[in-house]
């Protein structure tokens, strides 16, 4: 039979005084952590609070994606045959990526997903950061390296990386090459720009990117392109997210699948607010050469 305590330490009968001890002891030690901001529910609150920060995305005056803009990078989505809402790239954080210091920051490193949120936030923020030395305002071009990082402060400035998959490093629901955020920045790191029609894509080379327009995104050592995977779905303390993968898919024609298009999407130059792409407007963007669109099209509610 187990043993049950049949007195409180107020009755003072057995081991009393060791129990007050122990009862006054656990109660500074909550105190103690409460002051801190060390109890999980505080940490919860702080995680969310922080990540989910609303961020200004950088406003492109002449159309060109630039070393050090902050942008959000959406998938596409689907076609009319194939129909599913657009994604971001996206921060998936927990309390074991928290700092254990008295300033917050996430530590990698970090899962990423698919997000339905197009909400401009800390979570989904990224920047355009040099892997070879190129200055911030130069103007990212096709097939140059880059690298993508978190924003300053909670972000923890952490990269974006990938590498070959293994048995005990791969996607956890495709198997597939994983994609994660690290906080060194080293070759696996290194991303480069691809033009989404492999018929045009010579042509464009060294051409600038443009913002809110059609590109793969390839990684640099394994050669395979960034992908949003709406057939696995991840559960996240966010809610319910499409898995990121590094690997580039085909279709009959030898062209990569709009699960590898993306879109660098800026803040509208024409609004105030910053307010992302709706669903059905999407498919109007401009894929042609020599475009100059904005990356941010107004959604308020006179337009609705």
């Amino acid at each position: 039979m187990a043993s049950v305590q049949n007195y409180r330490p107020s009755v003072r009968v057995g081991n009393w005084r060791e129990d007050v001890t122990l009862e006054e002891d656990s109660l500074k030690d909550f105190l103690h952590r409460k002051e801190r901001g060390e109890l999980r529910v505080q940490k919860s609150t702080a995680l969310k609070q922080n990540i989910l920060r609303p961020v200004s995305l950088t406003v492109s005056q002449d159309g060109f994606l630039r070393f050090g803009d902050t942008i959000m990078l959406v998938n596409s989505g689907g076609t009319k045959l194939d129909p599913r809402d657009p994604c971001s790239l996206s921060i998936i954080a927990d309390l074991s990526n928290m700092s254990s210091s008295s300033e917050l920051y996430l530590q990698g490193p970090c899962h990423v997903g698919g997000a339905s949120s197009l909400t401009p936030c800390m979570r989904n923020a990224f920047v355009i950061s040099s892997v070879d030395g190129t200055p911030d305002g130069e103007i990212l071009r096709y097939e140059q390296y880059f690298g993508l990082r978190t924003t300053a402060g909670f972000g923890g400035v952490l990269h974006l990386a990938s590498d070959h998959k293994t048995f005990q490093k791969c996607a956890k629901k495709s198997r597939l090459q994983e994609v994660n955020l690290v906080e060194q920045q080293d070759f696996l790191c290194w991303w480069r720009v691809l033009y989404f029609d492999p018929q045009e894509r010579l042509e464009h080379d060294g051409y600038p990117v443009e913002v809110n327009s059609k590109v793969l995104i390839s990684h640099c050592k394994t050669n395979q392109c960034l992908a949003a995977l709406p057939s696995h779905v991840l559960w996240t303390p966010f809610g319910k997210e499409f898995e990121i993968t590094a690997h580039t898919f085909l279709d009959s024609h030898k062209a990569e699948k709009d699960s590898n298009h993306w879109l660098f999407v800026t803040a509208d130059p024409g609004k105030e607010e910053q307010v992302l792409p709706q669903r059905q407007q999407v498919p109007a963007i401009n894929n042609g050469p020599g475009s100059n669109t904005k990356a941010i099209i107004a959604a308020g509610e006179d337009e609705s």
